[in-house]
Order: C-alpha cells, then structure tokens, then sequence
C-alpha cells in the first residue's frame, strides 16, 4: 500500500467512526442533578437557525442548581434581554467549552463579580470576557441557577459543548450524558417534488402529499405514486424522548433508492456561520404559508450546509418510464430508535392534469447581483447574494407605505429600505418611525437609523413598512410597592414598564441620587431592584425611574418608602 492511500484508508476509517466513539464519555457530569428531560435537541430546526444545544427541563422551576461539568475557568459571561439572557461559558482543559444559558442568577462569586461591572458601567446588559484563570471552576461546582432570561418561552437550562479551537457547536448527547429515550421519531407528513423540467408526480408537476400507513412489521407504506423526470422526496416530523410530549429534532434522516442512499445528514455538529442556510434545507414557501418546516432530502440552490455525510445526485432521484423504484426514508434518533417509511414508485408518463403555480410578476431578481428599487415612499436596496434564488418579487407601493414581497421568501443577508421624510416637519420627524406591519397590520419597530430627512433600517424581512408615528409616554408603575410605605421586610423593588408602540429603548432608576441596577424581564414587562445590592443609610428613601421609547418619549416616575 502506498503512502497515499493509506492515508486515504485512514481518513476513511476515521469518518466512519460512529459518532459516539469520537467524543469523551466520561469526562463530564450533568449539568443538573435531576433526571434529564429534553424540551429540545441539538440541530432542531428553529427560526433562521439550527438548535446549538439542549434545552433541560427543569420542572417548571426556576432556581435549581447548574453544576459545572467539568474543571475549567470562565471565559464569558454575558447578560442580555435577549437570546441566552444570562450566560456562562466554560472552557475545559480538554478543549472543550460548555454553555449554560437562561439563567436565573450566577453564583455567588460569579454574581458579585458580574454586579460589580454593571455597576461600574451603570448597566444592566453586559459581556465580559474574564482573563483565562481569572475565574477558575471545580467540576461538581455549583455556578448558576437556572431561570427563563433572555428568549426563552419557559424555565429551562440550554446546554451546549462547543469546541473550544473551532466555536462549533457538537450533539451534548455524544458525551455520556443519559437521557432516556426508547421512542421511535415520529413521521408526519410525506412530500414528493417534481423538479426537473417536465418532471410529474401523480398528473402534478407540483408537489404532492403521499398518504401512509403503518405496516405489521412496524415500517410506513406510503401508496404507489406514478412519477417521472428528476423528483426529491421531503417531510414533516419530530422525536420524542421518554418522560415528555415535546416534539424534539430529529437526529439522523437517510434516503435510499433501490437499497443505495441518496442523501444521509445528522446532527452531530455544524457551525454558526452556516445554520442561517438552514432555510435551504426547509420548504420555505410552504412554511411561509403554513408554519409547517418540510425537510427536503435533496438540495436546493444556496445550500451550502455542512450536515450532508452522502449525497448522491444533490439528493434527486431521476424516474425512468417503465421502470420501479423503491424509495426508503430512515428517520433515527441517537440511541437508534428507527421509524422507517417506503415509497414505491412506478415510471409513467401521464397527463399533468395540476400544474404547479408560478407568480410571475414586472421585477425579476437576480440573486447574485445587487438590486436597486425606487418605489417612490420608499428605495429598496438588496446587496448581491440577499437572496438564495432567482425569483419573480413582488413590489408594491402607497403613499408611506410600501410592500416588499410576502414572507414565503426567505433573505439570507439584510437588506435596506430608505424613506425620505422631508415632507415632514422637523418636530414631527422626531416621532416618526420605520415600523413592519404585522398580520393584523399593526405596526411593530423597525431598527430606525435618522440622518435629516432620511430614514433607513436594515432587516432580512420581507413584508409591509411604513412610516409610523409615536407620542405617548411610556407607562410605569410600582407593582409590589405603594407610595410612602414602609418596606422593611421586603428583599426586591418591582414595577411594571411598558410602551404601547414603538417599545422600550432605555430605562434607569437611582435610590437616594445613587444609580441601582433593576432587572429587566421584557417578557413581563418588569423591572426589579434586589434590596441586597446596596447597604441603604437613609430611613426616607426616594426613587426616580426614567424610561424613554425608540422615538425619545420619556416618563418619569418617583416614588418615596421607608426601610431600617
């Protein structure tokens, strides 16, 4: 054997290894010491992205203990309204780096260290990268609590392992941790898509939905479809672990034809800067019209993921007349729990009796090139590459409003929109804003950048904008507290902040002259001041919030209570 090939033998060998066989097994504990029950999984398909980690349920509790997996020292720390919320980030010795986010609070080293910087910088959002060492861990020791911050829709603790050279994001799973989980993913909905020029599935050359039914050995048949010309098979679906009802990621999907695989993927890892073309993978048009994510087993133009371990063909399949074909779609989990459907389907040529729509429309973009628009109320200008595809748009104006297509589209990078507001007075430009209309047309912010007369926001949101105006105050008012009460036996401040339009922009309170963190739960509404944060030396206490929204309206609210 050469040189050469048996460095090629070795590669091989090595990619063949299972994934479990890569990853240490008992490096790590739990990050919780409660039985692990997954709200989600890694690579579960999410809005714009792919999951990075493990959501664990915690019982619908806030406050349970989060352990760190391992020795190691923090490397960031992060506070955000959004996203994480309250995050750790770990790296290990190993060369790994563990991810603990939506947290309640840190730890208490962790906790005065963070406090003392949003001090400091009289801010509640912070990101600190501590010196390497400067914050040292044991494994088994307890550095957070678990909570609901940031972008979380329930309490829960999202888990990640990242490498720490690469960043990328791996399956937390591969790494010993137990789950139960004895139940076979589950197969919803079977989709196949005529895609080639002249291409029929069923007298359609759209796509059609294959009924199914499951068999006495536990496999899906789905009923014979009559095809010809390229065609690729997509569908709807979902795993479950044991102990939950959550409709989780599915880890591993293969297709074959005829006993040969066409297209194999999981979800072993990925890296950040490709899970936004997670919406090449997914039928996007139908998800735009439906809210259903389709997984396509064959490429589409633009997928640039890295997820694909075979690919035969980009994943299509060419249909012969006269010819038969057995298409089988393997749906695992990684403790190998397998649903497994068949699709038989027979060459024909056949009249197309449903024909596919195709909105045709003046404006033709080319994806790989700059477009320009001048709609009148508004200029729309997409960079090269904003989009995946080719396609037909659809643009509409009306005096300050202006529509950009519909959200069956999905835009990879952002794009700008431009109002000219010089018809405008300069007091009244001062209220005016960018807002996106929703489904019930009420207008909703807009990122609103103001040079004169010229508005701009960037977004990668097709939809309805116009010109919006706010004049109202926001609201506050005390939620736990009334004015001149004595509040000894209180450990937390609370009240309540709010904006009826363009949203919160900044808030801030202070105690006796002096600037006090409050926490803000944007999801409730809520800012909150913990009594433990500062020593008070005045019996009459005076606190003054200022909140003021996107267009610069203010309010504010003044409050005097006693405490010893």
């Amino acid at each position: 054997m050469t040189k050469r090939a048996l460095l090629v033998w070795i590669l091989l060998v090595s990619l063949n290894a299972s994934a479990q066989e890569r990853y240490p097994k008992d490096a790590f504990r739990p990050p919780l010491d409660i039985p692990l029950i997954l709200a989600g999984t890694f690579g579960e398909l999410r809005s714009n992205h792919f999951h990075a980690g493990i959501d664990i349920k915690t019982q619908q509790r806030q406050g349970l203990p989060v352990y760190a997996i391992g020795d190691g020292t923090i490397t960031r720390i992060k506070v955000s309204l959004y996203g994480y919320g309250k995050v750790l980030y770990v790296a290990h010795p190993n060369g790994y780096t563990s991810v603990y986010g939506h947290l309640q609070k840190f730890g208490p080293e962790i906790e005065e260290f963070v406090k003392k910087i949003q001090y400091e910088k009289k801010a509640y959002e912070i990101e600190v990268f501590p010196d390497y060492g400067e914050l040292k861990l044991e494994k088994g020791q307890v550095i957070a609590y678990t909570g609901n911050t940031g972008g979380s829709s329930g309490p829960h603790l999202h888990f990640e392992i990242r490498s720490s050279i690469t960043e990328k994001p791996t399956n937390p799973l591969l790494y010993g941790l137990e789950v139960r989980d004895a139940t076979n993913p589950v197969l919803e909905k079977l989709y196949v898509y005529p895609l080639s020029n002249g291409a029929q599935v069923n007298k359609s050359n759209a796509k059609v939905e294959l009924n199914f039914s499951k068999q006495k050995d536990g496999t899906f048949l789905a009923d014979k479809a009559t095809a010809l010309g390229t065609i690729g098979v997509g569908f709807k679906g979902f795993d479950r672990q044991d102990m939950a009802a959550n409709k989780n990621g599915i880890y591993s999907v293969e297709l074959k034809v005829n006993g040969q695989t066409y297209t194999e993927y999981d979800f072993e890892t990925f890296s950040f800067g490709e899970s936004r073309y997670i919406n090449t993978m997914v039928d996007y048009d139908h998800y735009g019209k439906y809210r259903q994510k389709i997984q396509q087993c064959f490429l589409t133009p633009g997928n640039r993921l890295s997820i694909y371990n075979v690919l035969k063909n980009d994943g299509k399949i060419t249909i012969t007349e006269g010819l038969s074909y057995s298409i089988e779609l393997l749906l695992k989990d990684l403790e190998g729990n397998l649903t497994k459907a068949i699709i038989p389907i027979e060459g024909k040529k056949e009249e197309v009796k449903i024909k596919k729509e195709i909105s045709k429309t003046d404006t033709y973009v080319i994806a790989k090139k700059p477009n320009n628009y001048d709609l009148g109320a508004a200029k729309v200008y997409f960079p090269a590459n904003t989009f995946y595809k080719d396609f037909y748009i659809d643009l509409k104006k009306d005096n300050d409003t202006v529509t950009i297509h519909n959200s069956r589209v999905p835009a990879h990078r952002n794009f700008t929109i431009t109002f000219d507001t010089s018809k405008y007075s300069k007091e009244d430009r001062k209220k005016l804003f960018i807002a996106r209309l929703d489904k019930k047309l009420k207008p909703r912010y807009a990122s609103t950048y103001k040079r004169g007369a010229t508005f701009t926001t960037r977004t990668r949101n097709l939809g309805t904008y116009t010109l919006a105006k706010d004049t109202t105050a926001p609201k506050i008012r005390a939620k736990n507290f009334k004015e001149k009460q004595w509040l000894n036996n209180y450990s937390y401040l609370s009240l309540t902040i709010s904006d009826d339009l363009s949203g919160i922009n900044t808030y801030s309170a202070t105690l006796n002259g002096e600037w006090i963190l409050m926490e803000y739960e944007s999801k409730r509404n809520t800012i909150t001041y913990n009594f433990d944060d500062k020593i008070l030396d005045q019996k009459q206490c005076e606190l003054v919030v200022i909140v003021t929204d996107n267009v610069g309206n203010s309010t504010t609210f003044t409050s005097t209570f006693f405490r010893k």
